[in-house]
């Protein structure tokens, strides 16, 4: 594929993208979502953001990014540069998205973390939460870092006072999808906070849904499980005798 190709393509997937997450109340009013995509290759990356709400004609541009700081770099400021990083150390990132959200934003409003216990969304992870990027004098992309050591299948964090940052294995539209999920997500388990909170999954509940999208196998969800499957056991009603 060429470049142009590759820039043709990214802005229609973005189009949609756009549209989709517009119409579902999935973006804050003011419309804070940019896609960072690796181009093939590898060695660059491509950001493509949102239209300004007060700007509504204004097409998107795409702008490059070299992942690796160099001789004849290409290093415009923006999130291609904020996320770079994340793109030189993790070569599966095919696209991180930085995005605001009503119901991420609340959770980071309260610098909270965010349980993953509604079902679409735990599917696409076997992460229990998103953790809560706070002290900014660390820089985001450490934090991620830093925080994909410790759970290398961790699909994003909240930004404190902020929105979400997310990523993907895959290009735009799927990033745009996981965005669309953990922020119904994140609807859901607030609305569950009135009728007590969201409760944790019931037996069978992780080995189905990881069963289903080829995550059930790894030594983690394995333990996941055992763990919800335990929580669960029904032990027997002792027998009359056993009570003499």
């Amino acid at each position: 594929m060429s470049f142009d190709e590759f820039r043709d393509s990214l802005l229609a997937d973005a189009a949609v993208a756009f549209r989709v997450l517009r119409k579902t109340g999935t973006l804050s009013p003011g419309a804070t979502l940019s896609f960072v995509v690796r181009v093939p290759g590898g060695g660059e990356v491509a950001n493509v953001k949102h239209p300004d709400p007060f700007h509504p004609d204004e097409p998107p541009r795409v702008t490059l990014t070299t992942i690796v700081d160099g001789p004849g770099a290409v290093r415009p400021w923006g999130d291609g540069i904020r996320y770079a990083a994340l793109f030189a150390a993790h070569s599966w990132m095919g696209a991180v998205a930085h995005v605001h959200t009503p119901y991420l934003a609340g959770w980071a409003l309260a610098h909270r973390p965010l349980p993953l216990r509604y079902v679409p969304a735990q599917r696409e992870t076997t992460s229990r939460e998103l953790p809560v990027y706070i002290d900014r004098h660390e820089a985001e992309d450490a934090f991620i870092l830093r925080a994909l050591t410790d759970d290398p299948d961790l699909p994003g964090i909240l930004e404190a006072n902020g929105g979400a940052t997310l990523w993907s294995r895959g290009g735009l539209l799927d990033l745009a999808r996981l965005i669309l999920v953990v922020e119904e997500g994140a609807r859901a388990q607030t609305t569950a906070e009135l009728l007590g909170g969201a409760q944790d999954f019931g037996p069978g509940v992780l080995a189905q849904q990881w069963g289903a999208t080829g995550r059930d196998g790894s030594p983690r969800a394995q333990a996941r499980i055992a763990e919800v499957e335990a929580r669960h056991t029904r032990f027997p009603a002792p027998s009359p005798s056993s009570l003499r």
